[in-house]
């Protein structure tokens, strides 16, 4: 069992927090992403996308039956590294209601604009608005999973404590 900190003690490691978040929201992403491609709005996820057109090189050294959990493990790791930095804005901009879908918007502009277009995807290279809007939705769904939301403050009794303390208005 882990030891009991005050109510007023900030969290030791807020990064794994937000690192587990992030990957939650990923794995969100892939069910939405999923349903995405299966209802023809996108043609491959991004994870994919990045994998078998970015660095190809990367996928090769992953046997083929275990490809695409590779795929999958991609993108979870790149939503833990996504919260993992979401958790060190300051805690102003994280307490926010609006901050969590803010980041994921700027995430999605991270790849829009940089990471597709740096890696050679042919979704960079095309014009497909429903594939834009599909993936801005499941972007700031994400940004909703990784924003702490303030009502985590007031789901505790003051007793427990939050995880979230260090988010918490003072006053």
């Amino acid at each position: 069992m882990g030891r009991s900190r005050g109510s007023g003690s900030p969290p030791r490691r807020p990064w794994l927090r937000g690192a587990m978040r992030g990957a939650v929201g990923a794995m969100a992403m892939s069910g939405m992403r999923q349903a995405s491609v299966g209802l023809g709005l996108i043609k491959r996820t991004p994870p994919e996308a990045m994998l078998r057109e970015g660095v190809p090189a990367l996928l090769e050294m992953v046997p083929p039956k275990r490809r695409m959990a590779a795929i999958e493990l991609a993108h979870w790791g790149y939503g833990a590294a996504a919260g993992a930095v979401f958790s060190v804005l300051p805690r102003r901009l994280r307490h926010s209601r609006l901050t969590g879908p803010v980041y994921g918007l700027l995430v999605w502009g991270a790849f829009e604009l940089v990471a597709a277009p740096v890696l050679g995807l042919e979704h960079a290279r095309r014009s497909r608005p429903e594939d834009r809007w599909a993936l801005l939705v499941d972007h700031v769904f994400f940004g909703f999973v990784v924003g702490a939301p303030p009502e985590v403050t007031v789901a505790r009794s003051a007793d427990e404590g939050s995880p979230d303390d260090e988010a918490a208005p003072q006053g």
